[in-house]
C-alpha cells in the first residue's frame, strides 16, 4: 500500500500545486523515498527545487503565488527549519499571500515500535514543546497531521484556508512514523468541494450609497495599496475614475494598482514626511485594500470628508493598533465591490443624473496636478555629471524594459522613487514585498521567473536588502534551474533607513553630530561577484554615469540570450 507521505504528494499534485521549494532534513525520509519512487514509476508530483536556505524557499514561493495567485509548498525541517524562515513567513502573512509551509517532526518513538523511529542524536534536541507555536501568529491555519488516512482531506483544507481571503500561508507537521505509515490508497478528490471562498460583495445599499457621494463630491479621491494584487480590479477601478473623475493616490503601494501614466494617477508614499494635498483636499475618500492609508502625524483628511473603506480585511485584527476615521468600512472583493458601484454610476449616467460639467473639471483638475508632477519628476531624472542618483538610474532603467517585464522592488529608502520613476502601467508588472522582513527581493524573482519563464523579470533592492537576500543561495538556485533575472542594486553603502528613522525622532540630537551610526557597509561586499560566485551571473559594479547605460545593455542581453542573471551593482551617493 501507499504510504502517507505519497498520498501526501499525491494531494499537492491534485490540488494544483507545480513545485515544492524543499530544505531538506532528517525528518524527511518517508517524502525523500516517495519522490524517489515517483520518479521512479512516473507518477506525476510537483517538482522540488532544492533550496540551501528556508528564507529563499519562502521568498521564492511567496513571489511565485504573488505572481499567479496559486500557493506553492515550502517543505522546511522541524523546529530549525521553521524559525529559519521567521522573516519570510511574516512577509506572506502581513502580504496576504498563499503558501503552504510543511515541517517534520521529531519521530515519536525510540524502540523501533514504528518505522520512522528516532536513529539519530538530533531526533532528542530537535523534539520542542511547542513547534507549530513558533508560527502560530503568523499563519491562517495550522495543524499536525496525525494519520495518512486521512492526509488527502488535511492537504486540501490548508490550501481552501491559504486560498480565501484575506489570504495567506498555512503550516502543517507531521513525524515520520506518520508519514510512513501504509494506507489504503485514497481516491482522487474532487477539487471544486475545496476551492476558496468565493469573493465577498457589498450591500446593495451600501454601493448606492458609495456610488452617489463619489458623484457629488467635488475632490473625490481613490486611496489603494495593494488593491492591484488581483490584476482584474485594476480595470474596474479605470472605469469608475474615468466614468467620475475621480483622483487616485497609492500609499504603500505593494502593487501596480493604476497606470503611473493616466492624468488621474497622483502618485505614491511610504515615509516621506511630506503632506499630501490630494488627500486633506478630499471631500469623499474611497480606500480601497490597504493597511495604512495615509501616516497621521504626516497628513491627515479633513474633518468634513466622507470616507469609506473596502477591503479583504477591514479589521486588520493581526494589528493590535490601527484606526482611521472611516465612517463606513465593508469586508468585500475590491473588484466585486466596484463592479456593483460600476453599475450605479452607469444606471445614473444612462438616466441623465451625473453632472458632466463637473466631472470635467475634476477631470481637469486632477490632469493638472497629475501634469505637474510629471514635470517635477522628469527634472529629478537629470543626470548628474559625478554621480548615478536612484532618480536617474530608475529613469535609464524604464527605458531599458521590455513590454513583458516584471518588476519587484525593495529599495526601502528607494521605495518612492522606484514607484515614482518606474512609471509602471500594466496590471500585474510590478510587485513589492508588502511585509518588513527585508531579503524578499532575490528569491521572489526566482519564483516570479518560474512562473513567468517566458517573460523578462527584473528585481530592483538596496544592498542591505540584497544581502538580506541570502543571494549566495537565491543566485544558486536560480543558475541550477535555469531562472536568469536582471538584478539591480542600489548601493548607498549601508543602512540609510536606521538613519533616516532616527532623525525623524531626534532630528537635532547626538545622531545628527555622529558620523558613526553603526549603519556603513563601506567598504561594501562585492554584491554582483556573490552572484558571480555562487549561480554564474554576469557581475558588473557601476560607478560612472557614463557607464550605466552599457552595463544595463549588457545585463539584459545576458539575460535574454545566454540565459543567466546579471546583477548590476550601482553605486549612488552615500549618506
Amino acid at each position: 500500500m501507499p504510504t502517507a507521505a505519497t498520498e501526501f504528494l499525491n494531494a499537492l499534485h491534485e490540488a494544483g500545486v507545480s513545485y515544492i521549494f524543499a530544505n531538506l532534513g532528517t525528518d524527511h525520509p518517508p517524502i525523500i523515498e516517495s519522490l524517489a519512487e515517483a520518479h521512479a514509476t512516473g507518477q506525476p508530483v510537483p517538482q522540488v527545487i532544492t533550496c540551501p536556505h528556508e528564507m529563499v524557499a519562502m521568498s521564492a514561493a511567496q513571489g511565485y503565488a504573488q505572481a499567479t495567485g496559486r500557493a506553492q509548498v515550502v517543505l522546511v525541517h522541524v523546529d530549525c527549519g521553521t524559525q529559519s524562515l521567521g522573516g519570510a513567513v511574516h512577509n506572506a502573512a502581513k502580504g496576504r499571500v498563499p503558501v503552504l509551509l510543511f515541517a517534520g517532526m521529531s519521530p515519536f518513538t525510540q524502540e523501533g515500535e514504528l518505522r520512522g523511529s528516532r536513529n539519530e542524536w538530533v531526533h532528542w534536541v530537535q523534539d520542542v514543546l511547542d513547534q507549530r507555536g513558533i508560527v502560530r501568529g503568523y499563519v491562517k491555519y495550522e495543524n499536525e497531521i496525525r494519520t495518512g488516512r486521512n492526509i488527502k482531506q488535511m492537504v486540501h483544507r490548508a490550501l481552501q484556508i491559504a486560498h480565501s481571503d484575506p489570504k495567506g500561508p498555512v503550516y502543517m507537521t507531521a513525524a515520520r512514523e506518520v508519514l510512513e505509515e501504509e494506507v489504503p490508497a485514497i481516491p482522487a478528490l474532487d477539487p471544486k468541494v475545496w476551492g476558496p471562498v468565493s469573493p465577498g460583495a457589498i450591500e446593495p445599499s451600501a454601493a448606492a450609497l458609495i456610488a452617489g457621494d463619489l458623484m457629488s463630491a467635488r475632490r473625490p479621491l481613490v486611496v489603494s495599496s495593494y488593491l492591484g494584487r488581483n490584476p482584474a480590479a485594476v480595470g474596474d477601478l479605470m472605469k469608475l475614475c474615468h466614468a467620475l473623475g475621480i483622483g487616485v493616490w497609492t500609499s504603500v503601494p505593494t502593487y501596480m494598482n493604476f497606470p503611473a501614466d493616466d492624468p488621474l494617477f497622483l502618485g505614491n508614499q511610504l515615509n516621506a514626511p511630506v503632506p499630501n494635498s490630494p488627500v486633506t483636499e478630499a471631500d469623499v475618500i474611497l480606500v480601497l485594500d490597504s493597511d495604512v492609508p495615509w501616516i497621521p502625524v504626516v497628513t491627515k483628511p479633513n474633518g468634513a470628508a466622507r470616507i469609506y473603506h473596502i477591503d479583504v480585511d477591514p479589521l486588520k485584527e493581526q494589528m493590535p493598533l490601527w484606526y482611521f476615521p472611516m465612517r463606513h468600512s465593508f469586508r468585500a472583493d475590491a473588484a466585486t465591490a466596484l463592479q456593483q458601484i460600476n453599475a450605479h454610476v452607469a444606471a445614473a449616467k444612462a438616466s441623465g443624473r451625473i453632472d458632466e460639467r463637473l466631472v470635467e473639471e475634476r477631470c481637469q483638475h486632477y490632469a493638472g496636478l497629475h501634469e505637474a508632477r510629471m514635470k517635477e519628476l522628469a527634472a529629478r531624472e537629470t543626470p548628474h555629471k559625478d554621480a548615478i542618483t536612484p532618480e536617474h538610474l530608475t529613469a535609464r532603467l524604464r527605458e531599458f524594459l521590455p513590454p513583458d517585464a516584471l518588476i519587484l522592488s525593495e529599495g526601502i529608502t528607494s521605495h518612492n522613487v522606484i514607484a515614482d520613476h518606474l512609471r509602471a502601467n500594466r496590471p500585474g508588472s510590478f510587485i513589492t514585498c508588502a511585509g518588513a522582513s527585508i531579503g524578499w527581493n532575490t528569491g521572489a524573482a526566482v519564483g516570479v521567473k518560474l512562473a513567468n519563464p517566458d517573460k523578462t523579470v527584473v528585481a530592483l533592492t538596496g544592498d542591505g536588502t540584497y544581502m538580506a537576500s541570502i543571494p549566495s543561495t537565491a543566485h544558486w538556485i536560480a543558475g541550477r534551474y535555469k531562472t536568469p533575472f536582471v538584478q539591480v542594486v542600489y548601493n548607498n553603502r549601508g543602512w540609510k533607513a536606521p538613519k533616516m528613522s532616527a532623525l525623524a525622532v531626534h532630528p537635532d540630537g547626538y545622531a545628527s553630530k555622529s558620523s558613526d551610526l553603526g549603519v556603513a557597509f563601506d567598504p561594501p561586499p562585492d554584491y554582483s561577484g556573490i552572484a558571480a560566485a555562487a549561480g554564474g551571473a554576469y557581475a558588473a559594479i557601476v560607478r560612472d554615469p557614463c557607464e550605466l547605460d552599457g552595463a544595463l545593455t549588457q545585463a539584459f542581453r545576458v539575460v535574454r540570450e545566454e540565459r543567466r542573471c546579471a546583477v548590476l551593482d550601482v553605486w549612488l551617493p552615500g549618506f
